[in-house]
């Protein structure tokens, strides 16, 4: 498969959006009232050796039939500028440890434990409504830090924010230090998101908004 930050497997993306397309809301005219998505450290946990698979769809690795351990999760939102406006074809990364604390990284923790049914890192080019979306697993504390996923915006070759979302009311929120690093409490709040319950999912689906509002509008 292409490895090249360009190409971006949309074979699960109609069911994505078609998913999430009832939590996007229009926000371009309420400008004034967002909150710019505060950057945060890369980590030194972002994949050193990319997966053959890096779509959109986490839990399951080139139509493998077993899927990923945990809590499954639609991860959705919308990219932004600072005016409100949404970006069209901005790549959004994520990556994030599998249900056992592990990330898809040769120096990671617990790596003999590892989930090898979890992509651990997917890809996304936004449409023109700046919506992203993503199926995953609701993500786990391991030592030293609470749970989160980590995001990184692309627009073409220019990185455009790298940050982090959590789970919010998580205890181990007040304890984690890259977190507790924001001082500001709107921008705090901004990053995070409610893991709310799917109505009448019989697995125990989950649902997760994420926007992102970036402090620059991008060229071209």
């Amino acid at each position: 498969m292409n490895r090249d930050r360009n190409h971006v497997s949309r074979r699960r993306m109609l069911g994505g959006l078609s998913f999430g397309a009832a939590m996007f809301a229009v926000r371009g005219a309420f400008a004034e009232e967002l909150v710019r998505t505060p950057a945060q450290t890369e980590g030194p946990f972002y994949p050193d050796h990319l997966p053959l698979d890096t779509d959109n769809d986490l839990l399951v690795i080139n139509d493998e039939i077993t899927p990923a351990v945990g809590e499954v999760t639609h991860l959705s939102g919308r990219i932004l500028d600072a005016g409100g406006e949404p970006i069209r074809n901005a790549l959004v990364e994520i990556w994030q440890v599998d249900n056992q604390g592990s990330y898809l990284h040769t120096g990671s923790a617990n790596r003999s434990g590892r989930d090898d049914h979890f992509q651990g890192f997917g890809r996304f080019l936004t449409g023109s409504d700046g919506s992203y979306y993503f199926r995953t697993i609701k993500p786990v504390p391991y030592p030293g830090r609470t749970p989160h996923i980590h995001f990184k915006i692309w627009k073409g070759r220019e990185p455009l924010l790298t940050t982090q979302c959590y789970v919010k009311g998580h205890p181990g929120n007040d304890r984690d230090g890259v977190l507790r690093g924001i001082t500001d409490e709107q921008a705090r709040r901004a990053i995070l998101v409610d893991f709310a319950p799917v109505q009448g999912s019989s697995i125990g689906e989950l649902a997760a908004r994420f926007d992102v509002v970036l402090g620059q509008i991008p060229q071209g």
